[in-house]
């Protein structure tokens, strides 16, 4: 059955993905354990890239697409610590426990794939971005006054086109996807061949 609407962002996870190149086959992504993402709040993402046309016989003689992937912000409860250590590039000190960062690790990219669910009145759509990148979130807060106003924080992301072959950017659930993919979307990253079929 069908969604007719949509409500509610949840079952966020991550997965932290490894890029190697071969000179014979190019470049493979491989992707790490999932792991949840808690407390998310909000995401939006906009498409980057746009149609440009070309013009001959005097028109528009065909559109020319340029899928540049999204970018977008992720708000979250708190960024649990383990994010900020996998994705963010923060080191946890081994001996006092503390989380810290450095200019050098500050430069330094970490590409994962994001996962998540939106709510439906029929059943839940879950997707996946391949080649996701976060910017270090702001420091902020602000005193309590009469009522207790929850702070969130916020992270820019930016979702980019594998640079496998497939290129792939993102893939959702469908009206008619197969139980064994719908159950097993947090248990492995799913990557679907070109062709249609099941990766």
């Amino acid at each position: 059955m069908a969604n007719k609407i949509k409500f509610g962002l949840k079952a966020v996870h991550y997965a932290v993905a490894t890029e190697t190149f071969d000179a014979a086959t190019g470049w493979t992504t491989t992707y790490g354990t999932v792991k949840a993402w808690t407390g998310a709040v909000n995401i939006s993402l906009d498409a980057q890239g746009e149609n440009t046309p070309f013009y001959a016989d005097d028109g528009v003689y065909a559109m020319v697409g340029n899928n540049q992937g999204y970018s977008g912000d992720f708000e979250s409860a708190l960024i649990p610590e383990d994010v900020e250590i996998a994705l963010l590039n923060r080191t946890l000190d081994a001996t006092d426990k503390v989380v810290y960062e450095t200019g050098d690790d500050s430069n330094t990219v970490t590409y994962f794939a994001l996962m998540f669910e939106f709510t439906g009145d029929a059943t839940n759509k879950r997707y996946v971005l391949y080649r996701c990148a976060l910017t270090r979130p702001t420091i902020a807060g602000a005193t309590k006054g009469d009522s207790i106003d929850v702070q969130t924080e916020t992270v820019t992301i930016t979702a980019t086109p594998r640079l496998d072959a497939d290129h792939l950017v993102m893939a959702h659930t469908g009206d008619t996807t197969t139980d064994a993919v719908y159950n097993a979307w947090y248990s492995a990253v799913y990557v679907p061949t070109i062709d249609g079929g099941e990766g």
